[in-house]
């Protein structure tokens, strides 16, 4: 897909098993559907909203989201697209689409888009993104693959203790008081030597505080099969043009050398330090790839952590994982309201976030990541149709999207 003023969009299939096809979404009714989508996802500029999206929002609301689905698909799935995913579902094939979707479309859930109000697009076809042509085809690109390192250790990074941020406070922990009875303790804890950093209880994997740059780098180079990260993404606003200046928060210190700026006695690690390592900041640089190499497959479980997808020049945190090895990344489209705020703002008793954190790390420990990962969406969506509430509403589940090289 392209932006220009409308949105110019084309189609293939592998081997040419059907048709190719063009089509042209014009500009006016792409820019009121995703006008109706901004309002029902949470904005970091808006907080005080937050109580609305998730009570009354389009992807809270049971009938708004269905009104919504369809909005999405007789907006952006071209005609002779959706005939041919017709025909497929008839004859019980079951495509996979993959998107490259344009900046202004980057935050929409396709999964749940709407060809009929009783069908939704993963009822039919699995989905993906595709990572933008230049990170895939960059000269000295490295990518490793799951069949060659699914043996290797996997890396966890789990609501990790950020320097002078209190535990309630904007960049405090997003799972709450770690605690053995709690999904994903028990969810990690089944990984026993599996998992770094090396811990006799599975509690102890939480609200480190010695979890840094340089513990990630010294973990990443001894060799890992996955990385997951929960916890806090800041993203820069995509009319700013910097995607590069996305940061992760991990335990490093304001004393740490890196390209963000400090907050308070902290420094994030940024896209641009993963892209460019120590670049201009060390007489003997030592690049992104080489300082931080991502294994095959990273799972990044923050706010809008796919987000450098908005931008025209895509250099964000989901493009420097692919840059620096992974072939498979599953990101965030939007900000993902805490089990906190479920509970605070909604009749949710459950724990939707750490069931979903569970559910993405179980499919990227699977042969099949995107097919598990959608399984588990369509689960999602059957609960959804069957007895709405808070906690199996998209306003979570559809947040997540694949990207692959």
């Amino acid at each position: 897909m392209a932006d220009a003023g409308d949105v110019y969009v084309s189609w293939r299939w592998a081997d040419d098993a059907l048709a190719r096809g063009v089509a042209v979404l014009p500009r006016d009714q792409v820019r009121e559907t995703l006008r109706l989508l901004t309002d029902a996802v949470p904005d970091p500029a808006r907080p005080e909203d937050l109580r609305r999206v998730m009570t009354v929002g389009a992807l809270a609301d049971p009938e708004a989201e269905s009104v919504l689905a369809q909005s999405l698909s007789r907006t952006l799935l071209p005609y002779g697209l959706a005939v041919q995913l017709y025909e497929l579902s008839q004859r019980g094939i079951r495509p996979h689409l993959r998107i490259q979707p344009s900046p202004r479309l980057a935050q929409v859930p396709w999964e749940i888009i709407a060809p009929d109000p009783e069908l939704r697009l993963l009822d039919i076809a699995d989905v993906s993104l595709l990572a933008p042509v230049s990170v895939v085809h960059a000269p000295g690109r490295i990518t490793r693959r799951w069949n060659d390192t699914r043996e290797l250790p996997v890396v966890a990074v789990l609501d990790p203790r950020v320097p002078g941020f209190r535990a309630d406070s904007e960049l405090g922990s997003v799972l709450g008081r770690p605690s053995a009875q709690t999904l994903v303790a028990q969810h990690f804890g089944r990984y026993a030597e599996r998992v770094v950093p090396r811990v006799d209880d599975a509690v102890e994997l939480f609200r480190r505080a010695d979890i840094d740059r340089d513990w990630l780098s010294e973990v990443l180079r001894a060799g890992a099969s996955r990385l997951v990260y929960v916890g806090h993404v800041t993203s820069p606003a995509p009319e700013s043009g910097h995607s590069e200046h996305a940061e992760l928060h991990l335990g490093c210190t304001a004393g740490t050398r890196g390209f963000a700026a400090t907050n308070r006695t902290h420094r994030p690690l940024s896209a641009k330090d993963l892209l460019l390592g120590t670049h201009t900041l060390d007489p003997s640089p030592v690049s992104g790839r080489d300082r931080w190499p991502m294994p095959s497959r990273v799972a990044l479980i923050a706010c809008e952590s796919g987000g450098d997808l908005r931008f025209t020049e895509a250099l964000g945190l989901t493009t420097a994982a692919l840059s620096a090895g992974a072939e498979l990344v599953t990101a965030t489209r939007w900000p993902l309201p805490t089990d906190h705020a479920f509970h605070t703002l909604t009749p949710t008793t459950g724990h939707p976030l750490q069931a979903a954190i569970c559910a993405v790390d179980t499919a990227h420990d699977s042969s099949t990541p995107v097919h598990t990962l959608l399984t588990w969406q369509r689960a999602q969506l059957a609960a959804w149709r069957d007895a709405p509430t808070a906690e199996n509403s998209p306003l979570l589940w559809a947040a997540f999207a694949t990207v692959t090289d």
